[in-house]
């Protein structure tokens, strides 16, 4: 794939060697003079001197023939305005932004041409509660502007699911459980695998079944039992 990079930073030089390593092609745009000066030698990419949140600076840059485009700088708004450029402007079909400030990420969504947006800030809470607490449901990612999301959850003891294999879980028709955990290797999940205690599920979820996810893996039958209840007025 040909990828363009707004923004030369670490984390947009990080990117670009990642990438090239997997043998993709990749503009790396910034519109530091010392630093693309400085850099543009030990990273063997395409260098664009130019502001990514300036039209007129990327028209030469080959950013029609891209196909994906990762708006990587440190100001929100250069990467709103770079993002919406990429989709509009030169067509780019993916567009990924990074989201410095947590309180700008609703403004990240299809409006300004972005599919997906990542905030460091929230992924690494979420990061955080992954690593210490069993048993909640808890959300890593979120994709195609929030519609989609990578949740894990760490079975407990009173997991409904311990002691079933995956077969016989009735997961709504938006989910699906892309892999499991186990003694620090990965499980392909089969419908015969059974759950055991410990396991740490990784699922996609539609954003709307959140609460479904819940049921099925961590909330104790009993907690069910007394939300149904609740519903019913009983």
């Amino acid at each position: 794939m040909k990828i363009a990079i707004a923004g030369a930073g670490n984390v947009g030089q990080f990117m670009a060697r990642d990438l090239l390593r997997l043998g993709h092609t990749v503009i790396l745009i910034d519109r530091n003079h010392e630093l693309v000066q400085s850099k543009s030698s030990t990273i063997p990419c395409t260098w664009v001197l130019a502001d990514a949140a300036e039209p007129l600076n990327l028209k030469g840059a080959g950013l029609a023939s891209c196909d994906v485009m990762v708006a990587a700088t440190g100001d929100d708004k250069v990467n709103l305005v770079a993002s919406l450029l990429a989709k509009q402007e030169f067509g780019i079909g993916r567009v990924v932004a990074r989201v410095n400030h947590p309180n700008n990420e609703w403004l990240f969504n299809e409006s300004w041409g972005v599919d997906a947006a990542v905030s460091p800030p929230h992924l690494l809470t979420s990061l955080v509660e992954e690593a210490v607490i069993v048993g909640e449901l808890v959300t890593l990612l979120r994709l195609e502007q929030g519609k989609v999301l990578l949740v894990e959850v760490t079975l407990a003891e009173d997991s409904p699911a311990v002691g079933k294999v995956l077969a016989e879980l009735t997961l709504p028709r938006e989910c699906a459980i892309v892999a499991i955990i186990r003694g620090g290797h990965v499980v392909a999940p089969r419908s015969e695998t059974p759950l055991m205690v410990g396991d740490e599920i990784l699922a996609l979820a539609g954003s709307g079944n959140q609460d479904d996810i819940k049921k099925l893996l961590s909330m104790p039958h009993e907690a069910q039992l007394e939300a149904s209840s609740e519903l019913s007025g009983e």
